[in-house]
């Protein structure tokens, strides 16, 4: 580990800078491989600079059981075109060459990490230089060889938190969690519907009365005005990702490239998320 930057460090500082300046960050999630590895490549390079805080990187699976449509065309497309993991921590590899201060972390399912091993793949993370991962179908109750593995490489784990996480459940999460907590605005998969921001403000309240963890508020945001909306409802940053998944699927459909789409879309949000505290 000696000179590598740790990713829980990475991710720590990229929240502190945004408190310092005082507003939310925009999380940007990508699928790996979608529409191809060159795009994704492309995409990975531009979104800090079109205002991406923090970026997730997919990794596609055959059965995405929290993802809507829109995502789940996005793993389709990934796998049609062979996307493996050693893929993703290429895509990895590549950008933090040339980025060594935006956050990165991995985001999928299980399966393709335990047929990797849980210790090969926190090392390939660490190596590749992601600061961590979001495992959505991996419970606190059985996350502990991850986490640990994670551990030994300054790793993130991060979990999520749901409207009907009750205050019993939400301290088994926060026990052993890292990086952000990732707060679920509505209760379904990806992209569908979009939470109330009144709502969302009073929850995370209720959240940060056990943590200090910052808190990203994904799940239902979609739009410049959703965006700006749960940035305004105390969230400490706004997780996009289906949106984007259409954005690709729109151009694919009319024959153009995607990442024009996406850098737009992401310059958008940035700015209607940076509006959200302005007075």
């Amino acid at each position: 580990m000696s000179g590598r930057v740790r990713g829980k460090d990475r991710i720590a500082a990229r929240f502190a800078q945004l408190k310092r300046v005082g507003r939310p960050g925009l999380i940007t999630y990508v699928m790996a491989g979608d529409p191809d590895l060159a795009a994704s490549m492309a995409m990975l390079e531009t979104l800090p600079r079109a205002g991406a805080d923090l970026i997730e990187l997919g990794f596609p699976f055959t059965d995405p059981m929290a993802d809507g449509p829109s995502i789940q065309k996005a793993a389709e497309r990934a796998l049609a075109k062979g996307t493996s993991l050693a893929d993703v921590f290429g895509l990895v590899r590549a950008f933090r060459a040339q980025d060594a201060a935006t956050p990165l972390v991995l985001m999928g399912y299980a399966n393709p990490v335990h047929a990797m091993g849980y210790t090969a793949f926190a090392a390939a993370t660490a190596t590749a230089g992601a600061d961590g991962a979001i495992i959505v179908d991996l419970p606190p109750e059985e996350d502990s060889a991850l986490r640990g593995a994670f551990d030994e490489h300054g790793l993130a784990l991060i979990r999520l938190a749901t409207p009907t996480t009750d205050k019993v459940r939400l301290a088994r999460i926060l026990d052993g969690a890292d990086g952000f907590l990732y707060y679920v605005s509505v209760a379904g998969v990806t992209g569908a519907g979009s939470g109330d921001p009144s709502r969302i403000g009073a929850a995370l309240a209720d959240i940060r009365q056990q943590t200090d963890l910052p808190i990203a508020v994904g799940f239902g945001v979609r739009t410049p005005a959703q965006a700006k909306a749960m940035a305004a409802s105390g969230a400490d940053a706004i997780v996009v990702g289906s949106a984007f998944a259409d954005a690709i699927d729109n151009a694919i459909s009319c024959g153009i490239a995607a990442t024009p789409s996406v850098i737009l879309l992401a310059t958008e949000l940035a700015s209607a998320v940076a509006e959200s505290r302005k007075n």
